[in-house]
């Protein structure tokens, strides 16, 4: 098994995946709550034992992060908690997928794994679209380059700015509105923030589709809303939360010497 970690802006998930390439197990931890080496190992210690899994039996970490400040951090976090070897993904990582983009060293942890899961679960020419705190749409070629994509603001921005720009509408939780037309303030946010969103997904990716003139391009969509906006999405191939963490672990198994 590997555990892999993937440091968001917002949320770090970490998950648990068998040589057979399936999530034992899977946790959410804060990114913006300040913690040290020795909380975050402890912490994650608690969660492997509550879920019955032996830190001694894990082979190897793997860490892919967009926040510089915590990449280090959790390098020896895993450092101190499993016996096997430390990776962390980068452009620089030795992967067997290209980055064809102007400026290679600024692309993100997440879109390369993302790259490469998509080139070896899929094996064609896809769209991933991540729904995180940013989401981001990667064009990633049938035979694994990337190609470039779309970074748009992602749906807590949409909520965090009406709360916090108007003086009477008030912060809501983000759950999908049963109706569009919403008949108290916090269901025409509620409404406003998720159809928004999930036209505005569809649309961009038929725009990219167009330009990138890949009418079949498979969609596949992941990250931490890909459960409630997925289903809804007329573009959506395939929901795949995970996606960027079995990428991760398809990066450790060639980036961890055998035998390690």
């Amino acid at each position: 098994m590997q555990l892999v970690v993937d440091v968001g802006n917002t949320e770090t998930v970490v998950g648990l995946v068998t040589l057979d390439r399936t999530m034992a197990a899977h946790w959410r931890v804060s990114s913006v709550v300040p913690r040290t080496a020795d909380e975050l190992s402890a912490l994650m210690r608690t969660f492997l034992e509550l879920d019955g899994f032996d830190p001694d039996g894990i082979r190897a970490g793997v860490v892919g992060s967009v926040v510089p400040a915590s990449t280090t951090l959790w390098q020896e976090t895993l450092g101190r908690l499993l016996v096997g070897p430390v990776v962390v993904v980068g452009p620089s990582s030795p992967l067997p997928i290209r980055l064809d983009v102007e400026e290679p060293l600024t692309v993100g942890a997440d879109r390369i794994v993302n790259t490469l899961a998509a080139c070896e679960l899929y094996g064609r020419d896809t769209i991933a679209v991540d729904l995180g705190t940013a989401t981001t749409f990667d064009c990633i070629s049938a035979d694994g380059v990337f190609l470039g994509g779309v970074i748009a603001p992602g749906l807590p921005a949409g909520l965090e700015w009406l709360s916090g720009k108007t003086a009477k509408l008030p912060r809501v939780q983000f759950i999908p509105p049963a109706r569009v037309i919403g008949r108290r303030t916090e269901t025409c946010i509620q409404s406003g923030v998720f159809w928004q969103a999930v036209d505005g997904i569809d649309g961009m990716v038929r725009r990219i589709r167009d330009e990138w003139e890949k009418p079949d391009a498979h969609v596949v969509v992941t990250g931490g809303f890909a459960g409630e906006l997925g289903p809804h999405l007329a573009t959506a191939d395939r929901i795949e939360p995970h996606l960027t963490l079995f990428g991760l672990a398809l990066a450790g198994e060639r980036l961890v010497p055998d035998g390690e």
